[in-house]
């Protein structure tokens, strides 16, 4: 199971945007990388297409997964992801939870 996920709360904890959150959009598990909305941000220069102007464009670059931390559900601060396991028998499953306030991240 996955520590980060798409459409997780992060937090930068290293780089040039240490202190910004967003949310995941793309996570790349064999680049161990993610892309987080409005993080990291670069400028591409756009070729024209049918439905869109040329011209230079800015769009999220791909971050490290060790520069991220998941956003504590209760106060928005970094934290590390322990798992839990809900349920008994059939109706187990296991649950990612927030370290630092004990609150469980999936819903």
């Amino acid at each position: 199971m996955q520590k980060i996920k798409k459409g997780d709360k992060v937090v930068v904890t290293a780089g040039k945007d240490k202190g910004r959150t967003g949310e995941v959009l793309q996570v790349m598990p064999k680049e161990d990388r993610a892309v987080v909305r409005g993080v990291n941000m670069v400028k591409r220069h756009q070729r024209q297409t049918a439905s869109q102007e040329a011209g230079i464009v800015s769009k999220e670059a791909s971050i490290h997964l060790s520069n991220l931390s998941i956003a504590d559900p209760k106060d928005g601060k970094p934290t590390r992801v322990g798992f839990k396991t809900v349920g008994e028998g059939e109706n187990a499953r296991k649950v990612r939870v927030a370290k630092r306030s004990g609150e469980q991240i999936d819903a």
